[in-house]
């Protein structure tokens, strides 16, 4: 209950102003709340009062169960030697030692006093030696020490009593709990901080283990060793030699520390390494990780097969869809052959259609020169006219007369020589265009000597063949210019850098015009000996047999080459299997690739060694 209020309080009632009160029984507590009432009242309450009440008890029952061990040889003590004796010892309290209160100390003190005081020996009889030489002097000396907590503390640390000893691997290795759970206990009273967990049981957790090794390797000791220090400072007779002694006694504290802390280490590091719990718990996580790594070894198998199996699936699908297509293009192939053979074959009846009807009317001429003119010219509109106008003009010759189809045969003859002389002048002025830009860039190198329209397509090709990364490359390519050049001139490496660069600042139009002139010459010079004008036929086999000048792609590439390997030398009819292998390609046009792509490697070769040759002279 609360305590009423004291004289003098004054108790204020407001009507009115608050919501209608609710009566309940409080009753503080706690000890602050105790000691404020003692502050205030000075005067103590009932319950406090019994509190004390039950500690003085206590204490009396103490005092009463205190009991005092005899030390036999405590008349034997030389008072001068006080600091080897047993202070516990001396006052009875061997026992206890380091557990005794200080109520406990203090009354083992008076026991003694009143039992061993020189005054009440004396008065039984008994001799005494005067001054500090009694033995009375050590209890004395006994209850100085214990009494002080930092020189009891000093005194703990040294105990006599105390086992520093720690068992070897060979004493723990068979009963390691036994052997090492007293000695742990026996150590923790040196801890600074409370509550120091115990060694345990083989059946305690991995984290109470984890716990009690990470407590004693970074164990903090309070022991200390100042007890044993030889010299006293306070017996220094000037400032200089009390420091000399203070550093000394530092010195030895220090070492003694360090043995003391090396001993905790070793007997942590000897318990850690025999520890049975230890090595289980390390065997469980080795089979976990195992565990674990064998899971997830599988479930990277299983998804390397599940990619895998993935991966296999769209190949097969691009397979078939690979093959479908190379179907259809086959098809389409074929098919295109068909008709590309109808057309050849229609062309060809119109040809013979119209060299046949200028022959029959004896090429529309009254003399034998106008008539070869006139078959020059009838062959010129063979090689220009396409399908539609061979069969327009045929049709308008056969149904007209000789005057009508003169007429309309030398109106299409003007008709293809307007064409030509639009495609010559065309030409003409692409090759200025060519002329002026390669003046415009400096004309090359090769020591002023200029670059003619035959070496410009040589080195774009040169540099075509032997790309970049070749070993000297650009030595490769100036002996490959001289050696396939007719201009005589013989060109650097330097010559061909410099002539590269310029090159490469020419517009796109500007290349594809050199390119086109070098396709032109090379299809003059390799073009097929012009048929003399007479009334022969042409042979089946000349014309099934014509080439095709289209540009190999890619992919015809890789289909000879690989029809070259799939059909040997030994092969019967090669060459037919080969252009079948490849549509759109006869075997003529296979011949050709194959043969430009030997006279090219040689020459690559040639290139290379020519260089090779050099650089070893």
């Amino acid at each position: 209950m609360l305590i009423e209020a004291l004289e003098g309080d004054v108790t204020v009632v407001y009507c009115n102003a608050i919501a209608a009160s609710v009566q309940i029984e409080v009753e503080p507590v706690g000890r602050w709340f105790e000691a404020f009432l003692k502050r205030r009242n000075r005067n103590v309450s009932a319950s406090f009062q019994e509190l004390e009440e039950e500690e003085e008890l206590s204490e009396e029952s103490e005092d009463e169960e205190l009991q005092l061990e005899d030390f036999p040889l405590l008349r034997t003590l030389d008072p001068k030697d006080w600091k080897n004796q047993d202070h516990y010892a001396v006052l009875g309290l061997a026992h206890m030692r380091y557990k005794a209160t200080q109520k406990q100390i203090k009354a083992a003190h008076k026991a003694m006093v009143l039992k061993h005081h020189p005054d009440k020996r004396k008065a039984a009889g008994e001799q005494i030696v005067e001054g500090d030489g009694d033995y009375f002097t050590c209890i004395t000396k006994a209850i100085e020490i214990l009494s002080d907590p930092v020189k009891r503390r000093a005194f703990d640390s040294v105990d006599p009593t105390f086992d520093n000893a720690v068992p070897s691997k060979g004493e723990g290795k068979d009963n390691f709990f036994e052997a090492y759970a007293p000695v742990f206990e026996r150590n923790a009273r040196w801890s600074s901080k409370k509550h120091v967990p115990k060694l345990g049981t083989m059946d305690s957790s991995f984290e109470d283990v984890d716990n009690f090794y990470s407590v004693w390797y970074n164990f903090d000791s309070w022991r200390e060793f100042s007890y044993l220090d030889e010299e006293e400072k306070d017996k220094a007779e000037c400032r200089d030699e009390r420091r000399w002694i203070e550093k000394q006694n530092r010195a030895a504290r220090a070492t003694r520390k360090k043995e003391e802390m090396n001993r905790l280490r070793t007997l942590v590091d000897t318990a850690y390494s025999l520890d049975p719990r230890i090595k289980k718990f390390k065997d469980d996580e080795k089979a976990r990780k195992e565990n674990e790594k064998k899971a997830k070894a599988d479930a990277k198998r299983k998804e390397q097969e599940e990619k895998e199996r993935a991966r296999q699936a769209e190949l097969d699908a691009a397979r078939l869809v690979k093959e479908k297509e190379e179907e259809e293009a086959k098809l389409v192939a074929q098919q295109a052959k068909k008709e590309k053979e109808i057309q050849k074959k229609a062309i060809k009846k119109e040809r013979q259609k119209l060299r046949t009807t200028c022959k029959n009317w004896n090429y529309f001429g009254d003399n034998e020169s106008d008539s070869v003119k006139m078959m020059e010219d009838v062959e010129k509109l063979c090689d220009r006219l396409e399908l539609v106008s061979l069969q327009s003009l045929n049709e308008g010759l056969a149904s007209g007369s000789k005057e009508e189809g003169k007429v309309a045969l030398e109106k299409q003859v003007q008709e293809v020589n307007a064409q030509l002389q639009k495609e010559k002048d065309a030409e003409v002025q692409a090759r200025q265009a060519v002329r002026t830009a390669v003046q415009a860039s400096g004309g090359g190198g090769g020591g002023g000597k200029g670059w003619n329209e035959e070496e410009l397509p040589l080195l774009i090709k040169a540099v075509n063949l032997f790309p970049a990364g070749t070993n000297a490359r650009w030595e490769v390519i100036a002996n490959y210019m001289n050696l396939h050049s007719t201009s005589g001139i013989k060109r650097t490496a330097k010559d061909v850098i410099n002539k590269a660069k310029n090159l490469q600042k020419l517009e796109p139009g500007q290349k594809d015009e050199i390119n086109k002139k070098a396709f032109e010459k090379f299809n003059k010079e390799h073009a097929a000996v012009p048929q003399t004008v007479d009334n022969a036929v042409p042979s089946e086999r000349f014309d099934g047999a014509e080439a095709n000048t289209a540009s190999w792609t890619t992919e015809e590439q890789k289909l000879l080459e690989q029809a070259l390997k799939t059909y040997p030398v030994s092969t019967p009819e090669r060459w037919e299997k080969i252009a079948a292998a490849v549509p759109g390609r006869t075997k003529k046009d296979c011949m050709k690739r194959y043969k430009e792509l030997v006279e090219m490697v040689k020459a690559k070769k040639a290139a290379q060694e020519q260089v090779g040759s050099k650089s070893k002279k």
